[in-house]
């Protein structure tokens, strides 16, 4: 059964990957360095040296034997589908000049910040609690969704940092709406906290404010996190087994695919769980 259109359920639906419709976008556009993540130096806009001719990767079954845990925690957010066959109209890197190539390259990661915005501003329309502020949302989704559609020139150029700030602006909003009455204090007030390794066993964070928290290899291990704000926070190996991330509010499945979790872990309706997940 398909999602009808103009619904939620829709909406999220394009802001997913589907490699299908994609020329290898983050195989090309994206740097990384030899690392815990990544087996090998790339530069950006240079091919990574897995990706075969059809823009499939060559290891996908393998990424993480083969020392690319990174490329199995990316995702896209649909922007990878939407520059191959909309900003460029279905012409990839390889069909045209060498500016062309670079273009496509630069445009990339400015479309992936867009459609990063639009997840969480369709989020955030979905929570009854913000409602005083959905036409507001409303509007931010729709201006956001236009500047994904303009031209590669345009978009090499946007301003992402002024983007970004006016749509978090919104979201902060959002997030105070939709924690309102969960509980206050120091404990539950952890923006941009250093919480690397920590002991948080059964921790009670419902409605906790983790936004850019550092949750790096953290024990989270059936921790109450209902209703928490994560939206930026680092949670790479942090161990939610038996968590309860329930509602929890502009969570990503990139958060998710960077942690540890097991079939106990309970998640958002609208997010996956992890395969490299235990149980």
């Amino acid at each position: 059964m398909q999602d009808e259109p103009g619904t939620a359920a829709s909406a999220r639906t394009e802001l997913q990957a589907d490699c299908a419709q994609c020329f290898g976008l983050c195989c090309v556009a994206l740097p990384f360095a030899a690392s815990a993540d990544f087996a090998i130096d790339k530069a950006a806009g240079s091919p990574c040296q897995n990706l075969r001719t059809d823009f499939r990767c060559g290891i996908h079954t393998e990424l993480r034997q083969r020392g690319f845990n990174g490329c199995t925690v990316y995702d896209c957010f649909g922007a990878g589908q939407k520059v191959s066959q909309v900003t460029f109209g279905g012409a990839d890197w390889r069909s045209g000049t060498r500016e062309h190539a670079r273009l496509m390259a630069d445009v990339f990661p400015v479309v992936r910040h867009l459609q990063e915005l639009l997840w969480y501003l369709t989020e955030a329309l979905e929570l009854p609690a913000a409602r005083p502020i959905h036409p507001e949302l409303r509007r931010a989704l729709d201006t956001t969704e236009a500047l994904t559609r303009r031209t590669p020139e345009e978009l090499a150029e946007l301003d992402v940092p002024t983007v970004r700030q006016d749509v978090n602006a919104l979201l902060l909003r959002t997030s105070e709406l939709a924690r309102a009455g969960l509980g206050r204090g120091k404990k539950k007030e952890r923006r941009g906290a250093d919480l690397m390794g920590a002991r948080l066993k059964g921790a009670d964070l419902r409605g906790a404010n983790l936004r850019g928290a550092y949750l790096i290899a953290a024990d989270l291990t059936g921790a109450d996190l209902r209703d928490a704000d994560l939206i930026g926070a680092d949670l790479r190996d942090t161990d939610l087994t038996d968590a309860d991330l329930t509602g929890a509010l502009f969570l990503t499945q990139p958060q998710l695919n960077a942690a540890k979790g097991s079939a106990g872990t309970r998640l958002p309706a609208s997010l996956t769980r992890p395969g490299h997940w235990t149980g």
